[in-house]
């Protein structure tokens, strides 16, 4: 996960309305986050001064020390299937694979790429299907130079004609700065075949390109994509198809219309109409359109349009048609490939629907086209993070995962590890870190967390803080994410407190807060409408620790000191947004301006827009028309005749006034 989006998911403060627990499900997931280290702090003074002071600041409301029993009914049956599948195994244990796919792989893997090798796979008679060519390619992906050369073979040697979906794929491996060349080589391919890139795979490809600082690329990119969806972004038929179908509910007319149409299909027309088609509300649409074509036009679907349809239909609201399609696939001969399924099961897992990302996984794992263990560490991570985990899917996953002859790694442990802790099911936990143990996996940061996770989730905090303990004395020093569970622990529960009591014993131990942090903290502050609290303690870490706050953390609480009326405190915070080189946050200003607002509160924020210019035209405009739609003319006209000339004569400016200036 990366800052930003961590920034963004603790931006809400807790809620604890219901009685249970806010401790997010999904903060332990980032307890093996490389990204946070020890930083020297810059001040002398001890924290605790301080601390006192933002207390001090803040006095007068108190916390609260309601505890909540936690609510765990999970079937024992199922814990004890866990614990007893478990027969510790060495992590060396290696696979004899034997399916085609794993044949092709082994060849292509070798480094020897001779004649030989070339004889071998022509007397090998191995099939070559959509579904094993997405397989070796998806396995060689970090291998461009081999991914390439198999997928030439296949197509000079055996004559087999990639789908756009199979050159998308190679666009997505060929985008790194050694192979350019075949990048625009397979653009072009593309495009003279009728294919084109599908706004999914650009912006993937387009973020790829901005991580590698390959800024000239993406450029290029962005302007190929945009030039195509001038051109031929969607041709004419496809964009009559999709209007018919989006237009009104799926029926008799929509199909007299389309069969008026008399329209010549293929895999490539029918995967545009599948895309334009993706999202909620119009899934069952695609599956009706996807029945259509065959029953009334005779189109009949291969492996490509059944995968493309898959990748439509993994939501609630049409799940019952995505199992009904792929037994209709299986029936048909064809298979589920391994690229459509990790984008399913990512987009299930996203959907909270982890009975069926699981039943998926198994399907899968009874299939040639085994998921990787990486697969099966997500998915048990997703069951793991729930707000409820439930053990028969962990069961069902872990015991795919052995059957197919794999021995357990530690994030397979982990993930069991995760789901009984966040149960609170301690013991049982225990039994799991003694298995890890005697297959060769010592505890680490990440089994400790996820224990200080389950333990404050069930608030026990005093056990929850002698792990710590325990972890230093076992020689695994507790990392800044482990003090950061423990304290949003406290501060789910309204100790603030004591939450600022591990705050500086963390950082006695010789750790500064970061982002996450202090987002964890202000917003344990504001969850007890402390918000002058928040803003101390946020300013003394910016000033101090050279601490750059989240984005989200600045608009979380400029919003919570402007609904309390502290313009001063909020313009503050918006003149370090500026510093931290952040966009201007106007719209809450304006707000508040407009309606509660002096003209010298206005153009006190509108200097603070701009550290060295004035600000846009537009900002003007817009806190000129604040005070025009509340009524407050007089006081527009007074904040007119404070601004610069160009301002004043602007024509945007001027039709605002009208002959009144």
């Amino acid at each position: 996960m990366g800052a930003a989006e961590r920034g963004a998911q603790m931006a809400s403060p807790p809620n604890l309305g219901d009685g249970g627990s806010d401790l997010g499900d999904n903060d332990v997931a980032q307890i093996n986050d490389e990204g946070r280290r020890r930083r020297r702090r810059p001040w002398s003074s001890p924290p605790c001064l301080w601390l006192d002071e933002v207390s001090r600041i803040d006095r007068g409301l108190g916390t609260s020390g309601k505890t909540v029993k936690p609510k765990w009914d999970r079937k024992c049956n199922s814990l004890r299937k866990v614990l007893s599948l478990i027969n510790v195994k060495t992590h060396s244990q290696k696979l004899n694979f034997s399916s085609e796919p794993e044949s092709f792989l082994e060849i292509f893997s070798s480094n020897d790429w001779a004649k030989n090798l070339d004889k071998e796979l022509k007397a090998s008679n191995l099939e070559l299907t959509h579904e094993t060519i997405v397989y070796v390619l998806k396995k060689l992906s970090k291998d461009p130079e081999k991914a390439s050369r198999f997928l030439k073979w296949a197509v000079k040697e055996n004559g087999f004609q990639p789908s756009s979906s199979i050159y998308s794929l190679m666009l997505r491996i060929y985008a790194n700065k050694d192979f350019m060349k075949e990048f625009w080589v397979t653009i072009k391919e593309m495009k003279e075949k009728g294919y084109y890139v599908d706004e999914e795979t650009y912006r993937t490809i387009f973020a790829i390109f901005r991580g590698l600082k390959m800024e000239n690329e993406a450029t290029a990119l962005r302007h190929f994509y945009e030039r195509l969806i001038k051109e031929n972004a969607m041709d004419d038929r496809v964009k009559e198809v999709v209007e018919v179908i989006k237009s009104v509910e799926w029926g008799e007319p929509v199909e007299i219309q389309l069969g008026n149409m008399k329209l010549t299909v293929s895999d490539n027309f029918v995967l545009r109409v599948l895309k334009e088609l993706r999202g909620k509300g119009y899934p069952v649409k695609a599956y009706r359109f996807f029945k259509w074509v065959d029953e009334s036009l005779g189109f009949k679907h291969n492996s490509v349009t059944y995968n493309g349809i898959l990748r439509v239909l993994c939501w609630e609201d049409s799940i019952s048609e995505f199992w009904s399609v792929l037994e209709e696939m299986k029936s048909a001969g064809f298979e589920l490939d391994i690229d459509t399924y990790i984008k399913v099961s990512r987009q299930l897992q996203k959907n909270k629907m982890l009975g069926d990302a699981v039943k998926l996984y198994e399907h899968m794992m009874d299939s040639s086209f085994k998921p990787s263990v990486k697969e099966c560490n997500l998915l048990l991570r997703a069951i793991a993070t729930h707000s409820a985990p439930d053990l028969d899917l962990v069961y069902r996953v872990v015991n795919k995962f052995e059957a197919a002859g794999n021995s357990f790694s530690k994030n397979v442990y982990d993930g069991i590890h995760r789901s009984l802790t966040s149960l609170g099911k301690f013991e049982e936990a225990e039994q799991i870190v003694e298995k890890m143990r005697n297959a060769g996996y010592e505890p680490d940061n990440i089994t400790y967390s996820q224990l200080v996770f389950g333990l404050c989730k069930a608030r026990r905090f005093d056990e929850a803080a002698k792990v710590l303990d325990v972890m230093e004395e076992q020689g695994c020093a507790p990392d800044i994410m482990t003090w950061t569970i423990l304290i949003k622990g406290h501060c789910a529960a309204y100790e603030i407190e004591k939450a600022l009591l591990c705050f500086a014993k963390m950082m006695e131990k010789g750790f500064d807060a970061d982002a996450d942090l202090l987002d964890v903290l202000i917003n344990g502050f504001l969850s007890r409408s402390r918000t002058i609290g928040a803003y101390t303690l946020l300013l003394e870490l910016v000033q101090k620790a050279r601490l750059r706050p989240w984005q989200s953390t600045y608009k979380n609480l400029i919003q919570k000191l402007l609904g309390e009326r502290k313009l001063e405190e909020a313009m503050e915070l918006l003149r370090l947004m500026k510093k931290h080189n952040y966009p201007p946050f106007p719209e809450p200003f304006v707000q508040y301006i407009s309606k509660l607002g002096s003209v010298e509160d206005a153009w006190e924020f509108l200097m603070a827009l701009s550290v060295k210019e004035y600000p846009t035209v537009s900002a003007y405009q817009h806190v000129l028309k604040s005070f025009f739609d509340e009524g407050r003319h007089s006081e527009a006209k007074d904040l007119l005749f404070k601004c610069p000339h160009h301002i004043r004569k602007h024509p945007a400016i001027c039709s605002l006034f009208g002959s009144a200036i």
